[in-house]
């Protein structure tokens, strides 16, 4: 395995550049192919190279499927990304079925990302505080106006590290093995859950969790504009157009805070204790300081810890709160991470083993519903959008000047559907996750009626001892306003996308 060329990586997979506190989302269609390309050429690209300063400014760059088709990429190059990609996110009805795009949600009525207004070209563009449009005015330059149609710029906000809804964010996060030390077998079974995750997961053109490639275009040495490509790892003799790139999901998530505070206030009897209580149930974690309301582990949890405060909120698993009476099953940090190994209880010998993994021999067999974790993580890379609202704020009564407040969400994954589209569908989206019914995500979760489950609008908090409480008709506190798929390219095959289609 060679090591990771950073220059040729994006630096938003290596960075995330939180300290850029300002930025914004240009979706683009591309006017003048030509023009586009001889842009893409000098385009100051930000890479994942560590520098002694911090930069002020940040530049990344994603394409559609319908963006490498205006490029004019060929057709069979295109053929080799995932059927995700090539699909797209709202153009297959039982793809938006699964996702939850239903109702509120379907993307008729979103604002961009359907039929001709999926972007082409996605710029992600991040700066200091109070350089973000002189930044913007030099990306553009001179070729801009003759390149690009600028279908809009979606604006972030910064909230000081919490959602609009007010909750600490961005707290959990793989910890990626960008040495490459990691090498799972594939012929045993992973006893406890650990933080550190493949390379593969987050980048093509690397072993993933299943010590596998994940598949991706490869091309001919001969073949136009490949010499600017990587020679693939698995496959030497073929240039690799995907290797130190990833796919990007962005969805634009539009969150109702009033209402979402309104719900829980009454729900509480206006107790506030109850209500910061009710609220931290259905996200799993404390309002005051984001930590976990599931017991710490007594063992350290490998990944989690080499950057500062996470050790304190993010050192647990739920094997130690099996009934849900610290953070219930539907709690939303349980169900988008449920921090769980392949076989649980971390069982000792062959035939412990055996027992386990055949559902036989668990205290708690509702377990034995939710997939192995590591096979399904997610890198993050959200922003917020609008203006934060106190809980204070956020009780008072319409005043009809409300600011529509949200989160931009950034999901980087080498596979779409085992990573984002399987948390989504199977984990927050799911009815009957961890054995539940007529459940979905207290945050994120569609309302609509689904096959099977007419109601999915409740919320069931264990007791010890006693029966479960359900808190019922919750409504929908977030809608999809916006989303799509798209191709982050390493540095190389950006520049092949500079020449492929000349």
């Amino acid at each position: 395995m060679s090591p990771v060329d950073y220059s040729d990586v994006q630096g938003i997979v290596r960075f995330g550049h939180a300290h850029m506190k300002e930025g914004c989302y240009l979706l683009l269609k591309v006017k003048n192919p030509s023009v586009v390309r001889s842009w893409l050429a000098t385009a100051p690209v930000t890479t994942g190279v560590k520098t002694d300063r911090r930069p002020n400014t940040a530049l990344q760059v994603a394409f559609s499927r319908q963006g490498l088709e205006a490029l004019n990429v060929p057709a069979h190059v295109i053929g080799g990304f995932s059927a995700e990609f090539i699909t797209g996110m709202a153009a297959d009805e039982n793809r938006s079925l699964r996702l939850g795009d239903i109702g509120e949600n379907s993307p008729a009525n979103w604002r961009w990302g359907t039929a001709s207004q999926v972007p082409h070209v996605l710029l992600m563009l991040f700066a200091a505080q109070g350089q973000l449009d002189s930044w913007r005015q030099t990306i553009r330059g001179q070729l801009w106006s003759n390149a690009f149609e600028e279908m809009d710029c979606l604006p972030t906000s910064d909230m000081g590290g919490r959602e609009p809804f007010g909750f600490i964010d961005g707290i959990s996060q793989p910890e990626i093995d960008w040495d490459q030390q990691r090498s799972p077998s594939a012929n045993c079974y992973e006893r406890k859950f650990s933080n550190v995750v493949c390379l593969g997961e987050f980048l093509l053109g690397y072993r993933n969790e299943y010590q596998r490639y994940t598949d991706r275009p490869l091309l001919e040495s001969d073949e136009r504009a490949a010499s600017e490509l990587h020679f693939a790892e698995d496959q030497p003799g073929l240039r690799d157009v995907g290797r130190n790139g990833t796919y990007l999901v962005m969805r634009q998530l539009s969150q109702d805070v009033p209402g979402f505070w309104q719900f829980w206030n009454k729900a509480a009897s206006s107790d506030p204790t109850q209500l910061y209580k009710l609220a931290g149930l259905a996200v799993g974690r404390s309002f005051s300081d984001g930590s976990p309301l599931a017991p710490m582990s007594q063992e350290a949890i490998f990944g989690i810890g080499a950057r500062g405060s996470e050790t304190g909120l993010n050192q647990f698993t739920f094997d130690s709160d099996v009934d849900g009476l610290h953070c219930p099953y539907g709690a939303h940090i349980r169900r988008a991470n449920p921090r769980n190994a392949d076989v649980l209880g971390n069982p000792e010998g062959i035939i412990a083993t055996l027992v386990r993994t055949l559902g036989f021999g668990n205290k708690n067999l509702r377990d034995d519903l939710i997939a192995s974790t590591r096979f399904h993580r997610i890198l993050r890379r959200g922003r917020e959008y609008g203006r934060a609202l106190s809980v204070e704020q956020a009780l008072q009564p319409a005043g009809g000047d409300e600011i529509e407040s949200g989160l931009h969400f950034f999901a980087i994954n080498a596979n779409i559907q085992r990573q984002f589209e399987f948390i989504q569908t199977a984990w927050l989206m799911r009815t009957k996750f961890d054995g539940m019914t007529e459940e979905s995500d207290p945050l994120l979760g569609n309302r609509s009626r689904v096959s099977g489950c007419p109601f999915t609008n409740t919320f069931s908090i264990p007791q010890p001892g006693s029966v479960q409480q359900r808190i019922a008709d919750l409504p929908q506190f977030v809608t999809v306003r916006g989303g799509a798929y798209f191709f982050l390219p390493g540095i190389r095959a950006l520049r092949y996308l500079s020449k492929v289609g000349e």
